[in-house]
């Protein structure tokens, strides 16, 4: 459970109808499992001790008894067990009966939650025999004795204040107004849904939407477990469509008609991460009863899977559409900064590299949407100590391809007289050496732009921002940043998707070669004509820093659950000693560097992480790093 994390399953167990006894055994089976599996919440399906297709049987006394014992049997197994299990049978209370879940933890149960809604259409008929749960706490009564009983149930772990788990059964995720709604505002982080869906075309499809949808709406984790093999078939079917949800993506599922367990790890302390952050999830429900249990603290084994690029995503169609949308962000972004200003000029400094292809094509996708003609964007080459022939080419033949205007202005002259002028030695190759050349770029820029009624597009993009990697009032100033929300791992597949589409073949061969250039800010002299100074040898693969800033400015991981999770994902490709080390990069450049993000430029925020000073990322500049660079420090690798 370290770092928040809960082992969770949903289990459907293959039963018989009307056979309490035998139920119970294989729902014993089934926990013997689920505890080998380490799992710390255990759901099984709705009525599933004696079955859910049992109709009017439910009315028979007998039945009903044996489902008590059964219970209780049940109750026995989880004896000395350090889990919560949630498991359905039929109840009868106060002269009615009710479709309800038993809550278990080791040996005892804890509270008893009825149905709240009861279909009563299509094929179900459950208001024959089951009257609706109240949100009135009474008291059930076996063997003496008082058990809680009602819907608005809370179980509360005393070791993890952030887990707090509510119930709910089958219809009521389906409902206008689901009690998992309560329970969420509540203060509820995991939900259970104890169910009984029958199968008909497609339904599984709306089945999951739902489950995704609410975990989304609620930001919680939603473990769904319903019934399968051994539910009559008179009329229905049952397929075991066993799914575990966190705040809208589906972390487990189950192949329908296997019976098949599904195991999940739910991350608690990021869902309530996610509360804190949305002002408009008012929690505060009053009514409720929050019933405590406990639970071991002992590390969760992770079989959940982080993505390596969390900006990126893994499937080609929706990449696509993710690339699409982020370039009509930028492009519409910029013409509305044209439409306001009235200039006519766009004025960028090409290199070659990947970031100022990216917003060369993002400001000709402007000028084509503004109806302005592409000549107007003024491309600005600047070869200085450190350009190579292969960026210069690559920038001179982007800027004639997309029919901007190539114009170049070899600084060498200026800032060799400008280190003349401030005493810096020219054989020493230091920050004063680079930054020096960054500057005077800039300046050219700025001026080249009041000649021409222009503006300065800026180029630099969201991870060098992070990082601090762009020089102060150098590459980091501009008039518009049109990267600045777009990370680096993502400006790749931007500049591959327009290669890719653009249906133009010539610029599709320059941006492929832009594409297999190292990236680099060539301020140091060349060796032997190729790129002597590679950012990635320098700041660390950005592979890795776009991990740790989506899971840092993201979700709110502590470093040591970063470190946790990037070693899980990136084990095989790197030692974890330089995991660690770029790690501790990270952080100490994040926080020294804050006051170069506190004074960018405006740009558009394409996706849910950005550093804007205005935006997301509302940080002093001189915040101490104090406490992260601690846990860091006993981080082992």
């Amino acid at each position: 459970m370290r770092h928040g994390f809960i082992k969770v399953a949903a289990v459907t167990p293959k039963i018989k109808v009307a056979d309490p006894v035998y139920n119970a055994e294989r729902i014993c089976e089934k926990l013997s499992e689920a505890y080998e599996r380490k799992a710390k919440i255990i759901v099984f399906p709705e009525l599933c001790i004696t079955g859910y297709t049992c109709e009017d049987l439910f009315r028979q006394e007998l039945l009903l008894k044996e489902a008590l014992r059964a219970l209780k049997k049940i109750a026995e197994c989880t004896k000395g067990q350090d889990a919560l299990v949630f498991v359905g049978l039929p109840v009868e209370q106060k002269q009615k009966l009710y479709n309800a879940a038993a809550v278990l933890r080791d040996g005892k149960i804890l509270g008893m939650i009825p149905k709240t809604c009861i279909p009563n259409y299509g094929e179900f008929y459950e208001a024959r025999h089951f009257a609706p749960g109240s949100a009135e706490i009474t008291e059930f009564l076996l063997d003496g004795e008082r058990i809680p009983f009602g819907t608005k149930l809370l179980f509360a772990c005393e070791e993890i204040p952030a887990l707090i788990v509510g119930c709910e059964i089958c219809e009521d995720m389906w409902a206008a107004e689901t009690p998992g709604t309560s329970h969420a505002l509540a203060g509820a982080t995991i939900l259970v849904n104890l169910s009984a869906s029958n199968e008909t075309v497609t339904k599984d499809e709306y089945r999951k939407m739902l489950v995704e949808s609410g975990s989304a709406r609620l930001v919680c984790g939603y473990v769904y477990a319903s019934a399968g093999e051994g539910e009559s078939t008179q009329d229905l079917v049952f397929s075991g469509h066993n799914m575990i949800a966190e705040n809208g993506v589906i972390l487990a599922e189950a192949a329908r008609f296997t019976g098949e367990s599904v195991y999940g790890e739910l991350d608690v302390y990021r869902l309530s991460e996610a509360r804190r952050r949305l002002n408009t999830f008012l929690t505060g429900k009053d009514g409720y009863t929050v019933l405590p249990f406990s639970l071991k603290q002992e590390e969760t084994k992770l079989t959940r899977k982080f993505g390596k690029a969390p900006f990126v995503p893994t499937e080609e169609l929706t990449r696509n559409k993710r690339c699409d949308d982020i370039l009509k962000i930028q492009s519409y972004g910029l013409k509305k900064r044209f439409e306001h200003t009235g200039s006519k000029a766009a004025v960028i400094g090409v290199s070659g590299g990947l970031d100022s292809t990216l917003a060369l094509l993002v400001t000709a996708k402007c000028f084509d949407l503004l109806e302005k003609d592409r000549s107007d964007i003024i491309a600005v080459t600047m070869p200085c100590f450190g350009t190579t022939d292969r960026t210069y080419q690559n920038a001179c033949k982007l800027a004639e391809t997309l029919g901007a205007v190539l114009k170049e202005v070899d600084i060498k002259h200026s800032v060799t007289r400008h280190f003349q002028d401030i005493g810096q030695d020219m054989e020493k190759h230091d920050v004063t050496y680079e930054n020096g050349q960054a500057r005077e770029r800039t300046q050219v820029l700025m001026d080249i732009a009041n000649q021409s009624d222009g503006l300065v597009i800026g180029t630099g993009d969201m991870s060098e921002l992070a990082l601090g990697w762009a020089t102060y009032n150098g590459d980091h100033m501009s008039m518009y940043g049109v990267n600045a929300g777009v990370p680096k791992t993502l400006v790749r597949h931007l500049v591959q998707y327009f290669a890719d589409t653009c249906g133009n073949k010539e610029l599709q061969t320059v941006l492929t070669d832009v594409l297999d250039t190292p990236v680099s800010p060539e301020l140091l002299p060349p060796v032997e004509g190729k790129i002597a100074q590679k950012t990635e040898d320098l700041v660390g693969p950005y592979e890795l820093h776009d991990f740790f800033l989506y899971y840092i400015l993201r979700l709110g991981f502590s470093p040591s659950k970063v470190y946790r999770i990037a070693r899980d994902t990136f084990g095989g490709e790197y030692a974890y000693e330089e995991i660690l080390k770029w790690l501790k990069t990270f952080y100490r450049r994040f926080f020294s560097q804050q006051f170069k993000r506190s004074c960018l430029p405006d740009g558009p925020k394409v996706g849910s992480v950005a550093v804007s000073p205005r935006g997301d990322l509302r940080m002093p500049s001189d915040a101490c790093a104090a406490i992260w660079m601690r846990e860091i420090e006993q981080l082992k690798p």
